[in-house]
C-alpha cells in the first residue's frame, strides 16, 4: 500500500499579496478582513492553502519585507483578532494558512536593531552584520544591494557600516550568531502554536555570508543593458555551504509539530536547487522551483528540457513543485501573451509536483502600466525602469469603478481592462481561463494521476508539442500542448489508440479522440484520458 501523501503534496498554493486582494474598510489597501470575506471564492475555485505576504508591523520600506515586530499585525491589516479569524475561517473552508517569514533581514526600526545601533558594545551589536570602513573609508567591500547601490550604510554615530542585501532600511541579521537562530526559531513556534501550517521563508539561500566577506568577483556577462546591481557574480554573499545546517535546525523547528510545510525561497538553477531539500530530506519540504519564471526560451523544447532535468535532479524521495508568477516578477499573461498563458495554466497544473498560483493569475491578469508619479516599490524608486508595482496591482473581482477591490482610491492604479477582465465576467463565461484554471484544479483534485502519479516524457515527433503522461494506479493521463501558432497533428498510437478529452485548453472539446491522428490547433492543450486494454 502506497504511504498518504501530506497535503502540502497533493495540493494547490495560492499567493495572495495582502495589499491588492481585497480592501474591507475602504482605505483602498487590502487587509485581512477582506481575505476572510473572499475565501469562498477560493474555495470554490479549487485551490488548497493560501501563502499571504508579510502581514507583520512595518515601515513598509519593502512593503512588509521590512519587519519591525514578527510576532504581530500591522494595523493596515487589522489586528492580531482579524488574524484569528481569518486562519479559524480558512481551516473551515478546508484551506491550509501559510505565511511569509522574512529571516535574513528587519527593519531598521526593529528595536533588535535600534539596540544595536546604539553602541558597539551593546549585547545586540553581533545581531547584525558590521564592519569598519576601508581604507579609503568607504564600504568594507564591493557588494552591492539588489534594489541598487552599495550593500553598506555607514552609520554615523558608530562609525561602522552595516550590511543590507536589499533597501538601506533593512539591515541584514547575523545568522552565524546562535542567539539570531533562537530569536527566529521561537518566532516560528509562536505562529505554528496559534496553527499556522508553515511559511515561505524568503531568500533563504541567502541567510548566510561568507565569514570573511572577500570582494565579489566581475560578471563577464553582464551588459549595461541589465540592472548595475547585476553587474556582480554573488559568490560570497549567498549560498554558503554552512547555510543548510540553518535550514536544517529551521526544519527541526517545523517537525516539532504536526503536518507543517517549510517552502524556501530559491533563485537557482535545478541542479543548485534541489540541494537544499537536504542529504537526507531533512530541509525545506519545498524549495521554490523558479526556473518557469526564469526560463529563456518558452517553447516546447525549452519546456521539456527544464522538465526533464528537474525530474532527473530531484534526489529519491524529495517532491517537485513549480511556480509560473509571484509578487517580484512580471506576470505570466505579459510575458507569454493571453493564448500561451492558457497552456502554462495546463503546464503547470498538470506537471507532477506542487503548484503555487499567484493572485490574479487565474483570470489573466497582466501587468500594469504605473505613472512615474505613483511608483512606490523601492526597487523601482532607486533603479528606475525595474520597479515591481506592475504586478502588485489589485485584484480585478467585478466591473465597479474600483473593480470590486475598493470603495476608495486604490493605493496602485487598476488595470485599464478592469471592467472587462474580473471575476465576475469570467465565472460567467465557460470559456474564460478563470474556468479554465477551476475545471484544472477541479480534475487536479478528483485524479490520483494528477495528485500523486507518475510522471513520464512522451516523444511526439514535433518541436512544437510538449506531451508527457502521468499515471497512478489504473489511471493513464496523456497531456499534449502545442507551443505553436500552427496546428499539429500527431500519431500517438504508440501511446493509446484512444482516449476521452478530460479538458482542452480552449474548454470546448470533449468526447473520444483516436490518438492515432490527433489534432492540436495552435496554442491548444489537451488532458486526455487514455482508453487502455
Amino acid at each position: 500500500m502506497r504511504a498518504p501523501h501530506h497535503w502540502w503534496q497533493t495540493g494547490t498554493v495560492y499567493q495572495i499579496y495582502p495589499w491588492s486582494f481585497q480592501d474591507s474598510n475602504d482605505d483602498g489597501i487590502g487587509d485581512l478582513p477582506g481575505i476572510t470575506s473572499r475565501l469562498e471564492y477560493l474555495e470554490w475555485l479549487g485551490v488548497d492553502a493560501i501563502w499571504i505576504s508579510p502581514i507583520f508591523p512595518s515601515p513598509m520600506a519593502d512593503f512588509g519585507y521590512d519587519v519591525a515586530d514578527y510576532t504581530g499585525i500591522d494595523p493596515r491589516f487589522g489586528t492580531m483578532e482579524d488574524f484569528d479569524r481569518l486562519l479559524a475561517a480558512a481551516h473551515a473552508h478546508g484551506l491550509k494558512l501559510v505565511l511569509d517569514l522574512v529571516p535574513n533581514h528587519t527593519s531598521d526600526e526593529h528595536p533588535w536593531f535600534r539596540q544595536a545601533r546604539s553602541a558597539r558594545d551593546n549585547p545586540y551589536r553581533d545581531w547584525y552584520i558590521w564592519r569598519d570602513p576601508a581604507p579609503d573609508g568607504g564600504p568594507p567591500n564591493n557588494w552591492l544591494s539588489h534594489f541598487g547601490g552599495p550593500a553598506w550604510t555607514l552609520d554615523p554615530a558608530s562609525g561602522q557600516y552595516y550590511l543590507h542585501l536589499f533597501d538601506p532600511k533593512q539591515p541584514d541579521l547575523n545568522w552565524r550568531n546562535p542567539a539570531v537562530r533562537q530569536a527566529i526559531y521561537d518566532v516560528m513556534r509562536f505562529w505554528f502554536r496559534k496553527g499556522v501550517d508553515g511559511f515561505r521563508v524568503d531568500v533563504i539561500w541567502m541567510l548566510i555570508k561568507h565569514p570573511d566577506l572577500p570582494d565579489n568577483p566581475p560578471d563577464p556577462n553582464w551588459t549595461p543593458a541589465q540592472p548595475p546591481q547585476h553587474r556582480l557574480l554573488r559568490i560570497y554573499d549567498q549560498h554558503q555551504p554552512e547555510v543548510h545546517a540553518v535550514i536544517r535546525e529551521m526544519r527541526a523547528v517545523a517537525d516539532e509539530f504536526a503536518d507543517r510545510v517549510l517552502i524556501g525561497e530559491i533563485y537557482k538553477p535545478v541542479e543548485e536547487l534541489v540541494t537544499y531539500y537536504g542529504a537526507n530530506l531533512d530541509e525545506v519540504h519545498l524549495p521554490f522551483n523558479f526556473n518557469l519564471i526564469t526560463l529563456p526560451e518558452w517553447s516546447a523544447a525549452g519546456v521539456r528540457d527544464l522538465v526533464e532535468r528537474y525530474e532527473r535532479a530531484l534526489p529519491p524521495g524529495a517532491w517537485p513543485n513549480w511556480v509560473l508568477g509571484n509578487h517580484d516578477r512580471p506576470r505570466i499573461a505579459s510575458r507569454l501573451g493571453p493564448a500561451l498563458a492558457r497552456i502554462a495554466q495546463m503546464l503547470l497544473l498538470t506537471l507532477r509536483g506542487t503548484p503555487t498560483l499567484y493572485y490574479g493569475d487565474e483570470i489573466g491578469m497582466e501587468d500594469v502600466p504605473i505613472p512615474p508619479e505613483r511608483v512606490v516599490d523601492p526597487l523601482g524608486i532607486r533603479v528606475p525602469g525595474y520597479s515591481r508595482d506592475p504586478v502588485r496591482t489589485p485584484m480585478q473581482w467585478d466591473d465597479s469603478p474600483g473593480a470590486g477591490f475598493t470603495r476608495g482610491e486604490p493605493w496602485l492604479p487598476l488595470a485599464a481592462d478592469a471592467r472587462q477582465r474580473n471575476v465576475a465576467a469570467q465565472r460567467a463565461d465557460p470559456h474564460s481561463m478563470l474556468s479554465l484554471v477551476r475545471h484544472l484544479l477541479e480534475l487536479r483534485h478528483a485524479s490520483p494521476a494528477l495528485n500523486a502519479g507518475s510522471y513520464r516524457t512522451v516523444e511526439v515527433g514535433n518541436p512544437h508539442v510538449f506531451a508527457y503522461l502521468r499515471a497512478r494506479g489504473p489511471e493513464h493521463l496523456l497531456v499534449a500542448l502545442n507551443f505553436a501558432d500552427r496546428p499539429c497533428r500527431l500519431d500517438l498510437r504508440h501511446v493509446a489508440a484512444e482516449g476521452v478529452i478530460a479538458v482542452s485548453t480552449a474548454m470546448d472539446r470533449a468526447g473520444h479522440i483516436a490518438l492515432t491522428d490527433l489534432d492540436l490547433r495552435p496554442y491548444e492543450g489537451l488532458v486526455i484520458d487514455l482508453l487502455t486494454p
